[in-house]
């Protein structure tokens, strides 16, 4: 009542902030009794139309963290001027992601969107709210944030809209989980951004630049594959489809680097069959289904050897049960590989794997054929 009677003598701004302010620590502190609660919210109604800004602003700044402000006063003091909206907009946990998005797509400055992105918590349709309409730089924030929640296809659309720059990249890169799609393309991204560099500052032709593009593409992709799940495999083989990328150098990498499901999944692709029929067929003893399968994929006789060889080696190191360590068992492949060729007249300088994959897209059907 001490209060109440020095606001009727001293209606000022300044002593309507401080009543106001003393009023949300007690509503933070204490527990009040259900009429009191009544008044308080009563009074902070009130309050939220003062026509002082400071007035609000001690309202926002002294509630912005109580889980028990009403709802439609957290609102109202989101949607008011910055300096009253920021602090509610960064931390109150009372606004919905309903809320959120609203004032994402009526009031989406670039203060507000940032205040936004820096919540604890992102939900995922706030998040895609936020991408549609905010900044490279408030974009990147949000990414950095481990507590935001991006859907996979909201990640493709930050690829589509700012997938070349290497502040997106960054933080995208490390997000915790990121679907193999993305980050399928995300590779592709900064493919072409090297070869720009490439080209723009040193002595390369284009199609060299190209070449060493594709190699570091094909690598990363085939590496990003190992050990997805069956549901990951097939959306990233349908992406590479679809985009002209499941080509036949990736499959013969995938297998020379044995990532085995990724070649299935691939085959199975390109043949357009399913991918459980695509196994029974490439593991076929007879050899037969395997150069079925593959002419139905209209994938290249000369590659056929090596993946034969391949193939004999994943089912020799599921019988002895050998290490299964990366770097030994590719280097198995592709020992097995080059014996296999020589056997077929066909003679390599080197056993490095770009070397190898280079050779054998040269060589002619008629001198591998496989019988």
């Amino acid at each position: 009542m001490d209060d109440v009677h020095r606001l009727a003598q001293d209606p000022s701004p300044a002593a309507r902030a401080g009543t106001v302010a003393k009023l949300a620590q007690q509503f933070n502190t204490s527990s009040f009794s259900p009429i009191e609660l009544q008044i308080a919210e009563q009074i902070f109604r009130a309050m939220v139309r003062d026509a002082e800004v400071r007035v609000r602003e001690a309202l926002s700044a002294n509630l912005k963290h109580n889980p028990l402000l009403p709802h439609d006063v957290a609102v109202a003091l989101a949607k008011d001027v910055d300096s009253v909206a920021l602090p509610v907009l960064s931390v109150s946990e009372v606004l919905t992601a309903d809320d959120l998005v609203q004032i994402v797509k009526s009031q989406g400055s670039p203060q507000r969107l940032d205040a936004i992105v820096g919540r604890k918590q992102v939900e995922a349709s706030v998040s895609a709210a936020i991408v549609d309409v905010g900044s490279e730089s408030v974009v990147a924030k949000l990414l950095a944030n481990p507590g935001a929640d991006l859907a996979e296809p909201t990640l493709h659309k930050v690829v589509d809209k700012f997938g070349d720059s290497e502040a997106i990249q960054a933080p995208l890169v490390h997000r915790n989980v990121l679907p193999i799609t993305v980050a399928e393309r995300l590779v592709t991204h900064v493919a072409d951004h090297l070869r720009a560099h490439l080209l723009a500052s040193h002595k390369i032709s284009p199609d060299l630049a190209l070449d060493l593009v594709l190699q570091s593409r094909e690598r990363a992709t085939v590496g990003i594959a190992m050990g997805v799940s069956e549901q990951g495999l097939a959306a990233l083989v349908s992406q590479l489809k679809d985009n002209q990328r499941l080509t036949a150098s990736l499959s013969l990498r995938a297998v020379c680097m044995g990532n085995m499901r990724f070649f299935e999944h691939a085959v199975a692709a390109l043949a357009t069959v399913p991918v459980g029929n695509a196994r029974v067929l490439i593991h076929d003893p007879g050899r037969l289904g395997l150069k079925t399968i593959w002419a139905k994929a209209g994938l290249p006789v000369s590659y056929l050897p090596a993946v034969q060889a391949a193939l004999d080696v994943v089912a020799q190191t599921e019988l002895d049960g050998l290490d299964l360590d990366p770097e030994r068992y590719s280097r198995r492949i592709i020992e097995r590989v080059l014996t296999q060729y020589e056997s077929l007249g066909v003679a390599f300088e080197d056993d490095d794997i770009e070397y190898l994959l280079a050779k054998v897209g040269q060589l002619p059907p008629a001198s591998v054929s496989v019988h």
